[in-house]
């Protein structure tokens, strides 16, 4: 799962060949903008959902249900509180949750968040807070900290 800025043909044709191997069957809805995904060796299967008479969650029920889960884990853990430059770590949570789902072992899953961890460079504060942010991913310095009145006990009389 990742964000994208948009949904022109471009920016999905790239999200695509990012991180779908070739040769794969890619199942979309009837958006006109997937109208070229065959072309770049995918095998295309549409499910146009306006000319059908089963609802959604029918017809393409992994789609439907990981949106649910999504909408949910966000209600529920995060309280619907987000911020926007790092919806992409949220999403990387989310399906590394969600693919351990139905492990037997929960000892195994920490095991191997932790494997994870080792295997991935440390970051700084200023990259995980300041990096992702909309306007462009550059990095600055921490924000300055807002000047707090002092307490009355501080002040004397």
């Amino acid at each position: 799962m990742q964000v994208i800025p948009n949904t022109q043909r471009r920016t999905l044709e790239e999200f695509i060949t990012d991180v779908v191997e070739r040769g794969s069957v890619v199942h979309t809805d009837g958006k006109k903008e997937y109208d070229r995904i065959d072309m770049l060796d995918y095998v295309h299967q549409i499910t146009n959902q306006s000319s059908t008479n089963n609802p959604a969650h029918v017809s393409m029920p992994g789609v439907h249900r990981v949106a649910s889960l999504v909408k949910r884990w966000i209600l529920g853990t995060h309280q619907g509180g987000l911020a926007r430059q790092h919806l992409d770590s949220y999403l990387d949570e989310f399906s590394f949750r969600f693919n351990r789902r139905a492990s037997r072992n929960r000892g195994l899953v920490f095991y191997r968040l932790l494997q994870q961890c080792l295997h991935t460079r440390p970051q700084s504060y200023e990259t995980i807070v300041f990096s992702r942010r909309p306007d462009r991913g550059k990095v600055r310095g921490p924000a300055p900290r807002p000047k707090r009145a002092r307490s009355k006990l501080a002040r004397g009389r």
